[in-house]
C-alpha cells in the first residue's frame, strides 16, 4: 500500500483487475477545499491510457514489478523472440506488449517489465534513443526549403521517420523511441 504522497513517475498501481503505470501526476492544492492528485495512467496490459484523480492522502495498491535485461532476437510469426541476458532464456512476446515495435533491431538491448507474483511479462522497454540505418529515401533539392521541409526516410528495420531535406540515403540517424521521430545524424 501507498499513498498519493508517494507517486512517482513509473510506479505501477493495481487497479479495477489491472495493472497501471503512471505516466504523469500532479499535485494540486486549489484555494477552496481539499488538495488532490490528478493522474495519466497507462496500463501495462492493453496499452490505454485513461486520467484519474486521486483525493490527497488516498492508499492505493501497488504492483511489485521488476525490470529485467533481455536483448531482442528476431521477430516470427510466433511473436517477438527476446533472451535474458542474465540467465540466457529465451521468451516469445506478442507486438501489442511492444510501443514501437518497428524501432527494434536485432541484437539490441531492452528492458522488460515482469509482474513480481505471476511472472508475466507487461511491456518492453526500449532504450530512449536507437541509431538505425537510412536504406531509402528521395534526395532533397537544393532551394527546395521553405522552413523546416522534411521528407520520408526507410530505416533498416522497416519504420518510416520524417527526416530532414539534407539527410541522404545510407546515413545512420538517431531516433526518438518516446515519439518514434529523427533525432540526429550519428557521427
Amino acid at each position: 500500500m501507498a499513498s498519493t504522497a508517494d507517486f512517482k513517475n513509473g510506479l505501477c498501481l493495481v487497479m479495477n483487475n489491472d495493472i497501471y503505470s503512471i505516466v504523469e501526476f500532479q499535485h494540486v492544492k486549489p484555494g477552496k477545499g481539499a488538495a488532490f492528485v490528478r493522474t495519466k495512467l497507462k496500463s501495462l496490459r492493453s496499452g490505454k491510457t485513461l486520467e484519474k484523480t486521486f483525493n490527497a492522502g488516498e492508499k492505493v495498491t501497488t504492483a511489485r514489478v521488476e525490470k529485467r535485461p533481455f536483448q531482442f532476437l528476431y521477430a516470427d510469426d510466433m511473436g517477438y523472440n527476446f533472451m535474458n541476458t542474465e540467465t540466457f532464456e529465451q521468451i516469445s512476446l506478442e507486438e501489442r506488449l511492444i510501443e514501437r515495435p518497428k524501432l527494434l533491431k536485432d541484437g539490441q538491448n531492452v528492458d522488460i517489465l515482469i509482474h513480481d507474483e505471476t511472472e508475466t511479462p507487461l511491456s518492453v522497454e526500449l532504450p530512449p534513443f536507437v541509431e538505425l540505418m537510412i536504406t531509402y529515401t528521395e534526395p532533397g533539392i537544393k532551394g527546395d526549403t521553405a522552413t523546416n521541409a522534411q521528407k520520408p526516410a526507410t530505416l533498416e528495420t522497416g519504420a518510416t521517420v520524417m527526416v530532414p531535406l539534407f539527410v541522404e540515403q545510407d546515413i545512420m540517424i538517431r531516433v526518438d523511441t518516446r515519439d518514434g521521430s529523427y533525432s540526429e545524424r550519428v557521427k
